[in-house]
């Protein structure tokens, strides 16, 4: 028992870590009452600030491919309870994203600035809404076992766990990954876009296009169902009629 509790408050206390960096992050990303920020204007030299961004970037992509393969896991399990494995990988991504925020160097100038008043509130809202649609995502699956709460919960109670079954809720009837759009708009709505931002988005969104395929790859192999749902559901972009809209009301059936 004493074990099972350890697992237990070792998963919450990963997820509440994470919940505090990732908040942070958001705002350290809209330049939103912290400073410094993504979007604060460095003073220093150019190419070694964007070598550590560059490598802060690629440490937390690679860090987030590598763990989340299955070969990784079942080395991983051999060193920690199966039931810590997912709070394990989000303890890892959660020091490196909080890496990121804290060694951060500042890069040149500005790309664009917004100055009308409305058009910054739209942004802004943007900003706001893809965000939202991230979080609104993870809950669509299944939040707690994303990050792995429900693992340590479960195994706290002494039960098995039991994978989450292949399903397509709402927003996952119109693109297959609503979670990684939403990062994306959380990304590119920006009213100021500095080169440091422009670096950071752009690394983000080719890490999401390539981590994604591995991803798909891993599920296709898990999941035989997968396969027809890829073709006919689109990735990021979505189609509000036609293919994506049956294939919803087919699996809803």
């Amino acid at each position: 028992m004493m074990q099972r509790t350890l697992i237990l408050i070792y998963g919450v206390l990963s997820y509440a870590l994470f919940f505090g960096v990732f908040s942070y992050a958001i705002l350290f990303i809209g330049n939103l009452w912290v400073s410094p920020s993504l979007d604060t204007v460095g003073s220093g030299g150019l190419g070694q600030a964007l070598l550590i961004d560059l490598g802060l970037l690629g440490a937390f992509a690679i860090q987030h491919s590598v763990m989340a393969r299955a070969g990784f896991k079942r080395v991983l399990t051999r060193i920690v309870p199966a039931a810590m494995e997912r709070s394990t990988y989000v303890l890892a991504s959660t020091l490196l994203l909080g890496a990121i925020v804290f060694f951060w160097q500042p890069l040149g100038g500005v790309v664009w600035q917004v100055e009308s008043a409305p058009l910054v509130i739209a942004l802004y809202g943007l900003f706001a809404l893809g965000w939202a649609l991230l979080f609104a995502a993870s809950f669509q699956l299944n939040h707690w076992d994303l990050f792995g709460l429900r693992q340590v919960w479960l195994n706290f109670r002494g039960l098995p766990y039991t994978p989450i079954q292949f399903r397509t809720p709402w927003l996952y009837r119109y693109v297959r990954h609503p979670l990684y759009a939403g990062l994306l708009i959380g990304l590119w709505a920006a009213p100021t876009m500095t080169i440091a931002h422009l670096v950071f988005a752009a690394m983000c969104t080719g890490y999401i296009l390539v981590g994604s395929r591995l991803e798909e790859r891993d599920l296709k192999q898990a999941l035989p169902e997968y396969a027809a749902y890829q073709r006919n559901v689109p990735m990021l972009m979505p189609r509000l009629r036609g293919a994506a809209g049956q294939w919803g009301e087919a699996m809803s059936d």
